[in-house]
């Protein structure tokens, strides 16, 4: 049984210090502290390739109790930097559990810490922003830990996507996973097979993977689409030449701008193809169509997030993962309208063209984990494909 006695340290660039105990992998991480405030999901978090280059805090207080398994990853395996909690459960009770969080941690190679004083760490990153931090269960002196704090690199500017993104082309649903991993249920196991049997009524679509998360495969599948997913770099060329009914832009980690290269292609895309933005996706697009991207003060991270539908007035709760926004007055005028906002802070949550069958969403339609209450975009997509 762990002792869970060894000392550990987070330390943030700003000097502050707090103490917790080693419950994964031995070592040092370093990446931006950002906070996420979902009950539940841990595994799909640690999996969504949207957290490389961070070390995620969960305020839930209690994390790991209903274990790991092979149904609920969002990737291939853990992308965050680090993980930090207030307390590890030290029980996994739950028939669909296969293995520890603690064990999952320490296979995978993931420098965790529980016992941290999550709620100071919280209020600290809300009142004075997004920092960068270290983990470490080697180094028993915090000061030594912060000078590698301040000279490990900030995310603005630097290119993620190109860490997450598949490296071949491939089709969903793979052949290489188990059927537990494409689903988690028998509904999920029929769309699985209905997938696999083209019919006329389906569409083809292409994903630009940015770090793709599987639940925004499994859905786009559940609406009955052909996927393909190409790596972020495809060339325009290519990705027309699979002559697909659409094109959908995922989510992905880091700052847009650091990714010309997929604004480019995406500008090429716009008029030949309609396409769905999604979390990265959107803000590469607003990239493409002249607008510009910020960085917000801490991020949205978690599944509790308001946001209105303008044509309706109706309010959505979503899944949201993403420290950067675009800002909607730097886009030409008339090119976009607005969609959808935030209610708690009034930042852009989506778009359509004016011209063309292009729309995007700044939150997580899929969730995984998260409410669904967003989940029928995915008919709205297949409904524009249908259209065109």
């Amino acid at each position: 049984m762990t002792t869970r006695t060894q000392t550990a340290w987070l330390v943030l660039e700003d000097g502050t210090a707090f103490p917790g105990r080693s419950v994964g992998a031995a070592g040092e991480a370093f990446g931006e502290a950002v906070f996420n405030t979902s009950m539940t999901g841990y595994q799909e978090i640690l999996t969504d390739p949207s957290y490389k280059g961070q070390v995620v805090a969960m305020t839930y207080p209690h994390i790991g109790n209903y274990g790991v398994n092979d149904e609920d990853a969002e990737s291939r395996r853990p992308w965050v930097e680090g993980f930090v909690m207030r307390e590890l459960s030290p029980v996994a009770s739950n028939f669909r559990s296969v293995e520890s969080l603690e064990a999952y941690l320490k296979r995978h190679n993931v420098v965790a810490l529980d016992g941290v004083d999550t709620r100071a760490l919280t209020l600290k990153l809300r009142e004075q922003g997004s920092m960068r931090c270290g983990i470490s269960t080697t180094e028993p002196d915090p000061e030594e830990l912060l000078a590698r704090v301040r000279a490990s690199p900030d995310i603005v500017g630097v290119d993620l996507v190109k860490e997450v993104t598949c490296q071949e082309p491939y089709d969903w649903p793979r052949p290489s996973l188990p059927v537990c991993a494409f689903a988690g249920s028998r509904v999920e196991e029929t769309t699985r097979q209905r997938a696999n049997a083209p019919t006329r009524q389906q569409r083809s679509v292409v994903v630009m993977d940015f770090g793709v998360k599987y639940g925004i495969l499994r859905r786009l599948a559940a609406a009955g689409c052909r996927v393909t997913v190409v790596p972020a770099a495809t060339p325009v060329a290519d990705i027309l030449a699979r002559k697909p009914d659409g094109v959908v832009l995922s989510n992905g980690p880091g700052d847009p701008a650091a990714v010309p290269y997929a604004v480019e292609t995406i500008r090429a895309l716009m008029g030949e193809v309609p396409m769905l933005g999604i979390c990265l996706g959107h803000q590469l697009l607003g990239l493409a169509c002249g607008g510009e991207t910020f960085k917000l003060k801490f991020g949205h991270h978690g599944g509790n997030h308001p946001v209105q539908d303008l044509a309706t007035g109706k309010v959505e709760i979503t899944t949201q993962n993403h420290n950067f926004a675009v800002r909607l007055d730097t886009i030409p005028g008339g090119r976009v309208e607005e969609t959808h906002a935030n209610l708690n802070d009034g930042t852009l949550e989506g778009m359509r063209h004016a011209g063309l069958p292009i729309f995007s969403l700044q939150y997580h339609p899929e969730a995984s984990p998260g409410p669904h209450d967003a989940r029928y975009m995915f008919g709205r997509f297949k409904e524009l494909l249908a259209a065109q």
